[in-house]
């Protein structure tokens, strides 16, 4: 038994979420132990996944819920169980065979720390991190993922404190999950993650990437990749709200100077480089956020805009 329950929330996800549920029972967890969280998807995965995995547990959503909502779902069952740590994963991601171990080691040695993450290499070239956790700098976008892009070399596999680790392989301690009431929803999806890792930081409970543990993830596959305009929508509204929380005024204004009037000279690249939807959609977010709006999931679905049409969830730009 690992003690443990991993959440893998699902939207349209198709066949990658045999290759992530494969990962995970390699890696230690009984197929009971994972709670498969199907948001409304209509491409078949979840059938797909019941015909393979009849024996996962399943919650089923007849709509988008958004990451948060459904993951606190999950949280749910890790709560009716009463195991020690439950484990966040996209279904877009692949763990090594020891991450789980080592995460839990971890938190195990370390009653300070509360949520553990792996280093995470890109799958479309492993030879290169995605993020080996991440730092709240209050400028663009908030935050910036640590050694992004960079070779996946040895200073990345130390065991450091972070502000926060992705939420796309995120282990919490349970008690602590329901002590700080999961995710906050209201995000939907986009920087609920970071302010789980700054809520639990201001309970006294410290946030590492365990540089030895591994994962590879191939980013916001579910939402068009990285460069999206429906992502760079969301994390542009929902920084407000993270500001409106974690921020004192001077780092209200420093996300003013470096992401709100940055923004033009962003249009004009994204324009030249043939994103400028996705420039677009970030003014757009950072106006609606302003207003304080929340994420409309109608709003964000395929085709509901002319930003992302409805074959934005397989790739726009």
């Amino acid at each position: 038994m690992s003690d443990a329950v991993a959440v893998v929330v699902n939207w349209n996800g198709g066949e990658r979420n045999l290759a992530c549920l494969q990962a995970l029972m390699r890696g230690g967890f009984a197929p009971a132990d994972i709670v498969f969280v199907d948001n409304g998807s209509r491409d078949g995965s979840l059938e797909l996944v019941r015909a393979r995995h009849p024996e996962l547990s399943f919650i089923v959503n007849a709509a988008n819920l958004g990451f948060g909502k459904a993951s606190n779902q999950g949280l749910a069952v890790a709560c009716e169980r009463g195991v020690e740590s439950v484990l966040f994963v996209n279904n877009d991601l692949e763990v090594d065979r020891a991450m789980l171990q080592r995460l839990q080691e971890e938190l195990a040695t370390r009653p300070e720390v509360g949520i553990a993450g792996p280093r995470i290499l890109q799958r479309a070239d492993d030879r290169f991190i995605w993020s080996a956790g991440g730092r709240v700098d209050w400028r663009q976008n908030l935050s910036k993922l640590l050694g992004h892009d960079a070779p996946d070399a040895g200073p990345w596999r130390t065991t450091r404190v972070v502000d926060y680790v992705a939420g796309c392989a995120l282990l919490a301690r349970t008690q602590l999950m329901r002590r700080l009431g999961g995710f906050d929803d209201m995000y939907f999806a986009y920087m609920e993650d970071v302010d789980l890792c700054l809520r639990a930081r201001a309970v006294g409970q410290a946030t590492v990437c365990v540089g030895s543990a591994v994962a590879w993830h191939a980013p916001s596959s579910a939402t068009g990749g990285g460069y999206s305009a429906r992502r760079k929508y969301m994390n542009a509204l929902n920084s407000w709200r993270f500001l409106r929380r974690h921020a004192n005024p001077a780092q209200w204004a420093s996300f003013f100077v470096h992401d709100c009037l940055s923004w033009p000279f962003v249009l004009l690249v994204g324009l030249a480089r043939g994103r400028g939807r996705a420039a677009l959609a970030k003014g757009l977010g950072l106006w609606h956020g302003l207003l304080g709006r929340a994420v409309d999931p109608a709003y964000i679905a395929d085709g509901a805009s002319w930003l992302w049409p409805a074959t934005a969830g397989r790739g726009e730009g």
